[in-house]
C-alpha cells in the first residue's frame, strides 16, 4: 500500500430530478441534495487513493464533517475534489470540497479506513446470523 499525503481525487455529476433534495427525501425543493453532495465527496476520496491500494483492498467512510453552503439547480454540473491530508495506519484523512458551475457549494473533512473487501463483507454478513437486539 502506498497512500501518501497530497494524493487527490475527483468526482463529477449533473444535477437531475433523481439527485435532488425532493427526490431523496432530505428536503422539499428540487435542488442538489446534501446527501448526494456527501456521496460525491466520498467518491472523490475513493478516487484519490484508488491507485495506492493493494489487490482486494478498499476503503470505507468512517467520518464526514461538511457544510453545504450553496444550492445547485437541476441541469448544472457539480464536481467534488478530495486531498489526502494524513495517513495513520489504515486511517486516511481528507479535505473535501465541491463546486457547481457558479462556484463553491460545500467543503469539509472526511476520514476513510482501509479494509480487506472480503473480510469486511464476511464480518458484515455475520450480522444476519447473530441474534437481533432491540
Amino acid at each position: 500500500m502506498s497512500i501518501e499525503i497530497g494524493m487527490t481525487g475527483r468526482a463529477e455529476t449533473v444535477v437531475t430530478d433523481r439527485n435532488t433534495a425532493l427526490a431523496v427525501g432530505s428536503g422539499a425543493l428540487p435542488v442538489f441534495a446534501t446527501p448526494m453532495m456527501a456521496a460525491l465527496m466520498e467518491a472523490a476520496a475513493m478516487d484519490a487513493v484508488a491507485t495506492g491500494l493493494e489487490e482486494g483492498q478498499g476503503t470505507v467512510g468512517t467520518r464526514l464533517d461538511i457544510t453545504h453552503d450553496a444550492a445547485t439547480p437541476v441541469g448544472m454540473k457539480v464536481r467534488a475534489e478530495a486531498r489526502v491530508t494524513a495517513v495513520d495506519g489504515r486511517r486516511i484523512s481528507f479535505t473535501v470540497s465541491a463546486w457547481d458551475e457558479a462556484g463553491p457549494i460545500g467543503s469539509g473533512t472526511h476520514q476513510r479506513c482501509i479494509i480487506s473487501n472480503e473480510k469486511f463483507l464476511a464480518r458484515t454478513n455475520q450480522k444476519k446470523e447473530a441474534p437481533h437486539v432491540n
